[in-house]
């Protein structure tokens, strides 16, 4: 029975995933890499024990600091959204000083000057709050132009159509324009949420344990780099990938929730 298009499609990107795969794999064991080293320092990297504080380390501590901050730079982002939409010359001002300059700096700069900065203003905060409040602030400001973009996306008519039915401009923002947005809003921002999964490793300068603290750490006390970077390099890669499948899932949750019923 022959295979149907979409089928070979499938069996031919396979194809190039394995290939590009044992590449990668060929491309590792260039660098003779000491296997049994890395296997010793994993199960630190993943987390599964505990720091000598007692407190998390490696994979739960990054996947913390994520969560967290996507969820606080949502809010922030959503917030300086509404801002620059607003025909307040106040609400807009703030929101474009807050957007331009935190869009206008780098990451680690921003978390330099809050881990440093505040103790000379008498707040000392600890790693942790301050990596949070960094990423929040920075992906918060790319996250206000794509909520931002995404509503402007949705056509007036339908604020005429609220406004025809008697609804304040709140309650036609809240129930009609923004469950229509957020199905546009959803790549660029699952997009920005896998960046800051990365960029969490800049924390690292703090002397968190996270994933890139731990592999340097253990990396430069054996003189073993490449093991530690690509063992990095590959759990960070499959925390992507999970991203991605949460992506694709409410995707499709909501493409099927705007179907037509029959």
């Amino acid at each position: 029975m022959p295979l149907n298009k979409h089928t070979v499609f499938r069996l031919q990107v396979s194809l190039v995933m394995a290939g590009l795969l044992s590449l990668f794999v060929w491309f590792a064991n260039v660098f003779a890499l000491d296997y049994r080293f890395v296997l010793d320092k994993l199960p630190f990297l993943l987390g599964l024990r505990l720091n000598p504080d007692g407190l998390l380390q490696g994979v739960p501590l990054t996947v913390l600091l994520c969560l967290v901050s996507t969820t606080l730079a949502t809010l922030i982002g959503l917030a300086s959204a509404l801002g620059r939409l607003s025909a307040n010359p106040l609400l807009y001002g703030v929101a474009t000083f807050y957007n331009s300059f935190f869009k206008g700096t780098p990451l680690l700069v921003q978390i330099l000057l809050i881990y440093l900065g505040l103790p000379q203003l008498g707040i000392v905060p600890d790693a942790i709050p301050s990596g949070i409040v960094a990423l929040s602030l920075c992906y918060g400001a790319y996250l206000s132009e794509v909520f931002r973009a995404a509503i402007l996306s949705i056509p007036h008519g339908q604020w005429e159509a609220g406004r025809a039915l008697g609804m304040s401009k709140a309650a036609i923002m809240r129930f009609v324009i923004l469950p229509q947005a957020q199905k546009v809003a959803v790549p660029p921002a699952f997009s920005l949420f896998i960046s800051m999964l990365k960029d969490s490793s800049l924390v690292s300068v703090m002397g968190l344990w996270e994933i890139m603290f731990l592999s340097q750490s253990y990396g430069r006390s054996a003189y073993r780099y490449m093991e530690m970077l690509l063992s990095a390099a590959l759990i960070y890669w499959l925390l992507s990938i999970v991203l991605e499948l949460c992506q694709h899932r409410l995707e499709h949750k909501l493409a099927a929730g705007q179907r037509p019923a029959r």
